[in-house]
């Protein structure tokens, strides 16, 4: 089986992500020292002991998240040992950074630094533009392009054949819930999130991230990984760089992502994170592909043993 590695984004976390790891091994426990010394506060004590209103800030929640992540990913190498490897990787939103630094795109402090950066500069923007995201269940694209016309909402997240995510001003969010269901939806649903990410509003917070990539070194991915602006694998650093300014304001073309993974030969994924969101889109986008949640240390020994099956 070809194995592809999956990063979760803003929204997953939870209070208590990431303190097993920690714990359990000292390979862990270290990313979570780094990620502290770059941050400035005790980034594991946050993650374990919350609380979770200020887990959600966003320069908060998007280095924590990248963290707890990445630890996933070294306990699946730890127990794995040594000689496998991955085909591919991608990451819904933040998750995508993890993803670029799994490739060896950009080290893992830079990564801390960006993800602090762009959260403050995200919050800042929903600080001065109150907004939210929705979550449709149960309606075709073209229904949904249609609701977010109506209530004045933008597009925001393609997660799967039959959910989309909305993203606006605060104050649009009644009418598009009004709307779904007026449509038919199943479910409409919104985000704990803390502001409308992957819209427009987000404009200064994609502006004053391009100044700060800037001083970053980007190099060529040494796997391929899957964009969110594209749905397809990125190409060079230059571009790269590019894509992930407008990832800031595009909408997240994450079924065209998993499905090109899928495509390419990729039948085994692991999610690396907090949360099963990219799980269970998983098994609505392609079905075939089959795919091991790792949060804990028993989800990586258990997805170590699958991977050493495959």
């Amino acid at each position: 089986m070809s194995r592809m590695l999956l990063f979760p984004g803003q929204g997953a976390q939870a209070v208590g992500m990431g303190r097993e790891l920690a714990e359990g091994l000292p390979a862990c426990r270290g990313l979570f020292e780094r990620a502290s010394g770059i941050l400035g506060f005790d980034l594991l004590k946050l993650c374990a002991e919350g609380p979770i209103e200020e887990l959600t800030r966003s320069h908060n929640a998007q280095p924590a998240i990248f963290t707890v992540s990445t630890a996933a990913r070294a306990a699946l190498a730890h127990f794995a040992g040594g000689g496998w490897a991955v085909a591919g990787a991608a990451g819904h939103s933040l998750g995508e950074w993890a993803a670029l630094c799994e490739a060896g795109v950009v080290t893992f402090d830079d990564a801390v630094r960006i993800l602090q950066a762009r959260g403050r500069f995200m919050q800042e923007a929903c600080d001065a533009a109150p907004g939210g995201m929705l979550t449709i269940i149960g309606l075709s694209l073209e229904q949904v392009r249609e609701v977010a016309a109506a209530s004045g909402l933008e597009i925001a997240n393609l997660n799967s054949p039959a959910q989309t995510v909305l993203s606006g001003h605060a104050d649009r969010l009644a009418a598009g819930e009004q709307a779904a269901k007026a449509a038919g939806a199943k479910r409409a649903l919104r985000l704990a999130v803390a502001g409308a990410f992957h819209s427009s509003l987000m404009q200064p917070a994609a502006d004053r991230l391009a100044d700060f990539l800037e001083g970053i070194e980007f190099r060529a991915p040494a796997i391929p990984v899957w964009s969110n602006v594209t749905g397809r694998p990125h190409t060079t650093p230059d571009e790269i760089r590019r894509r992930m300014v407008e990832q800031v304001v595009s909408g997240v073309r994450w079924t065209d992502c998993f499905t090109g993974m899928a495509a390419a030969g990729m039948d085994l994924a692991f999610e690396c994170g907090p949360g099963s969101v990219l799980a269970g889109l998983g098994k609505r986008i392609a079905p075939d592909v089959k795919v091991s949640h790792i949060l804990d240390l028993a989800g990586a020994e258990e997805a170590a043993k699958l991977a050493a099956e495959s």
